[in-house]
């Protein structure tokens, strides 16, 4: 990706936003001498290597795989010996659109309509009655990295009652009614798009413009009111391992990994992307240069802005005490059936990553570091980055 940049990222440049700039340059950057480095030995077999600094842009591809697996090494005493369900809620094609230009606060409202819309379900007597936790996560990309706006909502499968004395499991393979989901979250989600536009927070620009005015904006809802939101849940995880992988996939994924290209010869770039509309093939699209760039850079997200949420009991506000309640509450039911909390941590722990020598597996020690803008020491040059 960094090499795709350096080579046709300069003319693109210019007609870029802020965030997208200074995206392109820590991709530029990411891993090179400029950002600096340290000089690793190894205490067993006096192995040495040199490693550069990386930029830590959220958007690049090479920084994400050490931050996933930090995340999910936080993330493995939070998960419960029950099993999880993966609900996804997208949004309709004429709401994208509008999405695109106006991203912080329409992604606010996806996560707002999308958890009360689990939450309020969750909490019926008739469908769970319990309070339930999650964790939402939002992409905005196809395979063919088209703009696609939807949130990963990962769920356990149960909750606490509203007296916090019991626990209450849903059904086995069945969380929530998707049906009901897909209405009330098309509800919520239109109702909060009205008050955006009513209090001025959307811009509207070229064949969207006429969309500023009420009459205009209110016919479009009337529209999306009529389409079946795409809200969908897969099949339940098989155990606390899947479920991390599972998260690791999506929590820290960019539009497109480095291992995803094929080729950049003169000003095509080539790429493998996976069809599921035909069994999911792996296909290879070959794109202009430009024509790339500005697709991977259409997912570039707002300043400051969370793309991963908890809520319910997963709040981050009294997480620890609800977990404390869940696992006494689950504990009380010896549930022999479900997986072991230690399971989880084997997990993570596979997933973490140490400092280990490439020559022998021994722990690597930092001998050096130096700074942007300076020289490596000499003495320890042995470039393997």
């Amino acid at each position: 990706m960094a090499d795709i940049f350096r080579r046709h990222g300069e003319a693109y440049r210019q007609a870029l936003g802020r965030v997208e700039r200074r995206t392109m340059s820590a991709i530029e950057l990411c891993r090179t001498a400029a950002l600096g480095g340290h000089v690793e030995g190894c205490r067993s077999c006096g192995a040495i290597r040199v490693a550069y600094n990386s930029c830590r842009n959220r958007h690049c591809p090479k920084c994400q795989g050490q931050a996933c697996r930090d995340w999910l090494a936080a993330r493995q005493d939070e998960l419960l010996p029950v099993a999880y369900f993966h609900v996804v809620f997208t949004l309709p094609v004429e709401v994208a659109a509008i999405a695109f230009h106006n991203k912080t606060v329409l992604y606010t409202i996806l996560f707002k309509a999308a958890a009360e819309t689990l939450r309020t379900i969750a909490a019926d007597p008739r469908h769970l009655g319990a309070e339930i936790g999650l964790i939402a996560v939002l992409h905005s990309w196809g395979q063919t990295l088209t703009y696609h706006p939807r949130l990963h909502c990962i769920v356990p499968g149960g909750g606490v009652s509203p007296d916090g004395t019991r626990w209450i499991s849903c059904r086995p393979g069945f969380f929530l009614p998707v049906r009901v989901l897909s209405r009330l979250f098309r509800r919520r989600f239109l109702e909060e798009l009205r008050v955006g536009h009513d209090a001025g927070w959307l811009g509207f620009f070229g064949d969207l413009a006429h969309l500023a005015k009420p009459d205009a904006f209110a016919r479009l809802l009337a529209e999306v009111r009529r389409l079946e939101s795409v809200v969908y849940a897969k099949p339940p995880f098989g155990g606390p391992q899947q479920v991390l992988a599972h998260l690791g996939r999506y929590t820290h994924r960019v539009a497109v990994a480095n291992s995803r290209l094929v080729s950049m010869v003169d000003d095509r770039v080539a790429f493998r992307w996976r069809d599921y509309r035909h069994g999911a093939r792996t296909k290879v699209m070959t794109l202009d240069a430009h024509e790339f760039i500005r697709r991977f850079l259409l997912h570039t997200l707002p300043d400051g802005f969370h793309r991963i949420r908890h809520y319910g009991f997963l709040a981050n506000g009294h997480r620890a005490a609800k977990l404390g309640l869940c696992r006494r509450l689950l504990a009380s039911q010896q549930s022999n059936r479900e997986p072991s909390a230690e399971s989880a941590a084997v997990a993570a722990e596979r997933l973490t990553l140490t400092h280990r020598c490439p020559c022998c597996g021994g722990a690597m020690v930092t001998l050096a570091t130096w700074r942007c803008g300076q020289a490596p020491p000499n003495p320890f040059w042995n470039d393997t980055s």
